[in-house]
């Protein structure tokens, strides 16, 4: 069910073309009927069945991001690549807009595994993928579903389900909870009354004196010429407020330790979000999951700081076990 896409060609990227690869773009339909759209990365020197890599995030960010950055790295060291935009966001379809779904989301990255699995120059044997700071716990959440996916990179990762549930570092009880469940069902019923749906807002901006280090970090990636898009979530008014009403209700990771296949949690020393992915990573069984804390690094620095990020060792980890 692959598709041929309308979406524009010309580079509107965060990032430069690398002219070691060539770009094109795909949709694909995931199992809810929901078209995404993607960027496809190939390395100019593939032949043959190509192992291939899917990417995708951060948590509110659009393919054009550090996903597309990502995919670009590893086409450039020798993978198939797609960074596709997750259902209701960015050049993807879905209504309403600006929806996240821990259940269609982590379908999303199933359907990138359809689409690569399909394509005449992958190989459906060597399918890995990569998830970026909220669609890290995504990644995870499918590869404990999806058998086809042979090797999971978690980069920066949050467990969203956790974070929206029970507020950074777990700082929220039963109580806050239900005052939170009062605040979002109440807006449940103010939207369907204007017949449109209420946007949390992206990153703050202008960013208040007392603003938290990590809030700074998210402004200098999503606020400014760095990582700015125009169709970014982020980058602008965010998403629906009531999105949150599903992560409540669900708990991601369920099942992640029955994951047989390989897993390589990456993050930042420095990471405010670093709990998510050591956490993560506990549950995960088998000599063949890895825990990498890059010395010095912010959550945020892992997604675009090409000289941080060990694009080399991530290559390494797929060649291990897309073999």
């Amino acid at each position: 069910m692959t598709e041929n896409s309308n979406s524009s060609s010309r580079w509107d990227k965060t990032f430069p073309p690398s002219d070691k690869v060539k770009h094109d773009k795909a949709t694909f339909r995931n199992r809810f009927g929901i078209t995404l759209a993607a960027d496809l990365y190939i390395p100019k020197t593939a032949h043959g069945k190509m192992p291939a890599i899917a990417v995708c995030g951060p948590f509110g960010a659009v393919k054009e991001q550090a996903s597309g950055l990502y995919a670009q790295q590893m086409a450039e060291r020798g993978f198939i690549t797609v960074a596709f935009d997750p259902s209701y966001t960015g050049e993807s379809g879905g209504e309403p807009r600006y929806v996240a779904s821990p259940d269609i989301n982590t379908e999303d990255f199933c359907a990138a595994v359809d689409y690569l699995s399909t394509r005449d120059d992958v190989d459906p044997q060597r399918i890995g993928i990569i998830g970026i700071c909220g669609w890290g716990g995504m990644a995870i959440n499918a590869a404990a579903i999806d058998t086809r996916i042979k090797a999971t990179v978690a980069s920066t990762m949050y467990d969203m389900s956790r974070c929206l549930a029970n507020g950074y570092f777990d700082s929220m009880d039963a109580d806050a909870r239900y005052e939170m469940r009062k605040q979002l069902n109440a807006q449940r019923t103010e939207d369907y009354r204007n017949g449109s749906y209420a946007l949390a807002g992206g990153v703050v901006d202008p960013l208040p004196d007392d603003a938290p280090q990590f809030v700074k970090d998210y402004h200098a990636y999503y606020k400014t010429q760095r990582g700015y898009h125009p169709r970014s979530l982020n980058s602008n008014g965010g998403w629906n407020k009531t999105s949150a009403l599903s992560f409540i209700n669900s708990k991601m990771l369920a099942y992640s330790g029955e994951i047989r296949s390989a897993v390589l949690v990456l993050h930042g020393e420095k990471a405010h979000s670093r709990y998510f992915g050591e956490d993560a990573f506990k549950k995960l069984e088998g000599d063949n999951k890895r825990l990498l804390i890059i010395p010095g690094a912010s959550h945020v620095d892992l997604y675009d700081r090409t000289d941080i990020i060990p694009f080399d060792t991530l290559a390494s980890f797929f060649e291990e076990y897309l073999k």
